[in-house]
């Protein structure tokens, strides 16, 4: 199936497959609790550095999705910006261009990393079976 997936998305999408089945692995194996369940929605938290493009993304969980528990299920991705911490400025500053790694307060370089590289699940939203009684 791996193999099919990744002919499907072959054009410059395979590192965000490998992800996107990961995360149907991931929430799969989650699901197992469940008997029944059907997710309903997944959310992401990723990094603005975590070089993934939010389309392939979703382009990707469309087709890793088909004929699983997640079929029909929505993707959240929310983009994290990058922020730094300044010494300069003794706090944590969101930087704006990705170009320059400078404190937008005092214009010092900064390299202390605080967030922008994240790449995780931050939630599943799942629709239980209710059992007959």
């Amino acid at each position: 199936m791996l193999l099919e997936l990744w002919f499907r998305c072959r054009r410059g999408r395979v590192h965000e497959l490998s992800i996107v089945s990961s995360i149907v692995d991931s929430v799969t194996e989650t699901l197992a609790a469940y008997p029944g369940a059907r997710v309903k929605e997944v959310r992401l938290r990723v990094g603005a550095l975590a070089s993934v493009i939010e389309d392939s993304l979703q382009f990707c969980y469309g087709i890793a999705t088909e004929d699983t528990p997640l079929a029909g299920s929505a993707l959240i991705v929310k983009i994290l910006p990058v922020k730094m911490h300044c010494d300069g400025c003794a706090t944590d500053v969101e930087i704006a261009s990705l170009q320059s790694f400078r404190c937008p307060i005092c214009n010092e370089p900064v390299s202390d990393l605080r967030q922008g590289r994240e790449l995780e699940i931050e939630s599943i939203e799942i629709d239980e079976v209710e059992e007959n009684v």
